[in-house]
């Protein structure tokens, strides 16, 4: 079990666990995802790290069919500028390598923001805490055991 599968078992939420022989070749994780779970990458989130106006991390949740907007993601957060994150910074947080971090069970809680798109599905699927491992859930789910908010934070 990952921290991220354990959070949801802590606190009963209804989610359904999908494993996949993860191709060390893959070029894309999130199209990887996508292929091998045969459902729609609208529904499929990657977790991206990034750090806000040089000091603070936060997690971004956004679809594998967008680009994240550093802008409107640092304006959701209440800040000036926003980086993606040095990856060894983000896996030492959040305690997951890169390629598998998960929104949930990170060792430290960063202060998250899901893609407002993500209100529209009944489920989406966001990384188990390890490359091949996935878990789906209600946004609203998410959004409760991660604190977040959602917020339009993508690339028109």
């Amino acid at each position: 079990m990952t921290p991220a599968i354990n959070t949801l078992k802590k606190h009963k939420t209804p989610h359904t666990i999908y494993e996949y022989e993860h191709d060390s070749n893959a070029q894309s994780y999130g199209d990887e995802a996508v292929e091998k779970l045969g459902v729609s990458a609208s529904q499929v989130f990657k977790t991206l790290v990034v750090t806000i106006d040089g000091k603070e991390l936060a997690v971004a949740v956004v679809p594998m069919t967008s680009m994240l907007s550093l802008k409107l993601l640092a304006k959701a957060l209440g800040g000036k500028k926003a980086v993606m994150a040095d990856k060894a910074l983000a896996e030492k947080t959040t305690g997951y390598v890169f390629g598998g971090v998960s929104p949930l069970g990170q060792k430290r809680r960063l202060k998250t923001v899901i893609d407002a798109s993500a209100k529209a599905l009944n489920s989406m699927y966001v990384s188990a805490g390890r490359r091949g491992l996935e878990i789906s859930l209600a946004p609203a789910d998410l959004q409760t055991l991660t604190q977040a908010t959602f917020a339009n934070i993508c690339s028109e």
